[in-house]
């Protein structure tokens, strides 16, 4: 295909890299398999534990040189990687199409999100700032400031394969840190593609190599990352559990971690919302990435007057869908990411059922022409109860279910009352329901929005959520200073040192 010539990337590539030097192992590699086709894309060489090693020995060198940039200079390493983007948008897109099956015009996003983030890091790179306090003792200064912490190690999940590892790598890099990125095992060659854009640019600019690494494989990998006292930090996006598990290792040598897990994001519909507002909303938040975003709109909590309207509206909405493939701009919903996937939306699908859930748009696996593959489902909307245990878990998968309330606060408890707490929405034009909505008696998620959807988060705000879903935040705002140590610097002045408690000695 021609976007995988353009990005180099071939039938086979190497898979771990320290960004100029790649590491091949041809007796243990991961296949990549489109979920458009079921076609095989290439083979990419697993790291071995050699390898990493050499890698880490490797980032440890070029922190020491890398930190000693100075931060506008490695602003415009960024700057140059952001024009690369922008002349690799379309085929980068149309990989992370293919590999991961979302749409193309989501794949073109996904990657407009790199860009985007890569111009938030340039500003950022003059602005990384500390503050000045008065000292209680005369003749002194008291002020702040912030250093890197040294390798910043990364773990991204397929669903995103490339835009939050750029939301983490580009603040790292302008803070003065290395990266070392362990990208999903099911969409290799987007890390692989990543890797060779940055690999040229960071060449030519004679940037220390180890400034930006990749290792490839599975949970053993995601394992010595989490577990090695050389990395300060992990930054790690997937299932709760996964991020369970990593914190506790993380935590257990006193590491820091950033957490962005499940999320279970309802939308609440008031009686006085917009209905055209709220069912666009509702419909491109249930569909979009075939319900594998992580801000999927999983739950919508609709107040009992107007809910057949809204979910006739939708059921309406949801006859006009086109599955197919994600590379025809025609389509709206792509493939799920593979069989396993699949198989999880039976399940919940069949969960819903036995719990009493009642569908008003039936699911179902599709097959025959341009099906293939196994991994084209049906977008399907059930009506449920708050009580039921399947609407409290995160299926990866284009399930929606309505729920009927009464009273806002009503409606506000069943949105908060499930582990996650990633993104929330409500649709309405009263301005005191909004503002119930974002007050702290409203919703206990990281992202509350109004009159938008629970999708679409934008790269100038901290991206991330509360409870399960981890407490971390990415992207934009002051999320930077996650990729930072602090310090506080006292400067004596004057010619006498003044002691705690008055206390003096005869010197």
């Amino acid at each position: 295909m021609d976007f995988l010539k353009e990005l180099g990337v071939h039938a086979r590539n190497p898979g771990s890299s320290t960004g100029l030097k790649w590491y091949d192992n041809p007796k243990q590699t991961i296949e990549s398999f489109s979920p458009v086709d079921g076609k095989k894309i290439a083979a990419v060489s697993e790291t071995t534990a050699e390898n990493y090693n050499q890698i880490i020995l490797q980032a440890q060198e070029a922190f020491l040189i890398w930190r000693t940039w100075p931060a506008p200079k490695r602003g415009e390493m960024v700057r140059q990687v952001g024009e690369a983007l922008r002349e690799k948008k379309h085929a980068l897109g149309s990989l992370v199409s293919y590999e991961m099956g979302k749409s193309l015009q989501e794949g073109l996003g996904e990657v407009q999100e790199m860009i985007d983030i890569c111009d938030f890091a340039v500003g950022l790179s003059r602005q990384l700032h500390g503050i000045t306090m008065h000292s209680e003792r005369p003749l002194h200064r008291m002020y702040e400031q912030w250093h890197p912490l040294g390798i910043v190690g990364i773990i991204s999940a397929f669903n995103f394969p490339v835009a939050v590892w750029s939301w983490n790598s580009m603040l790292a890099w302008v803070c003065g840190n290395v990266v070392i990125w362990k990208g999903s095992e099911k969409t290799p060659l987007c890390s692989v593609a990543c890797q060779l854009i940055i690999s040229e640019i960071f060449k030519k600019n004679e940037v220390p190599e180890g400034v930006s690494n990749i290792i490839t494989g599975g949970r053993e990998a995601g394992e010595w990352m989490s577990a090695d006292h050389r990395i300060p930090l992990v930054s790690a996006t997937g299932s709760t559990r996964m991020g369970r598990a990593l914190a506790g290792v993380v935590a257990s040598r006193l590491g820091k971690s950033i957490l962005e897990l499940g999320g279970n994001n309802a939308i609440v519909i008031s009686e006085h919302a917009d209905l055209d507002i709220a069912v666009t909303g509702a419909l491109f938040g249930a569909v979009g990435t075939a319900g594998q975003r992580c801000t999927s709109t999983r739950r919508l909590i609709i107040q009992e007057k107007i809910y057949e309207k809204i979910k006739n509206k939708l059921v309406s909405a949801y006859t006009q869908l086109k599955i197919g493939d994600p590379l025809n701009e025609k389509n709206h919903v792509g493939p799920l990411i593979d069989k396993q996937a699949v198989n999880m939306y039976e399940k919940a699908i069949e969960a819903c059922k036995k719990q009493g859930g009642h569908f008003v748009v039936e699911g179902g696996v599709l097959s025959g022409a341009g099906y293939e593959s196994g991994c084209y489902v049906k977008p399907c909307i059930a009506e449920v109860k708050p009580e039921f245990e399947i609407v409290t878990q995160e299926t990866f998968a284009p399930i929606l279910y309505l729920l009927k309330y009464k009273t806002l606060d009503e409606a506000i408890q069943i949105q908060n009352n499930v582990p996650q707490g990633l993104s929330s929405a409500i649709m309405t034009l009263n301005l005191r329901e909004a503002e119930q909505f974002l007050s702290q008696n409203g919703s206990d998620c990281g992202i509350a929005n109004v009159n938008i959807g629970t999708s679409g988060a934008e790269i100038g705000g901290a991206f991330g959520g509360e409870k399960e879903t981890g407490g971390g935040r990415e992207s934009g705002s002051d999320a930077w200073k996650s990729y930072m140590r602090r310090q506080t610097n006292t400067i004596n002045y004057s010619t006498k040192l003044p002691l705690a408690q008055g206390i003096q000695f005869d010197l």
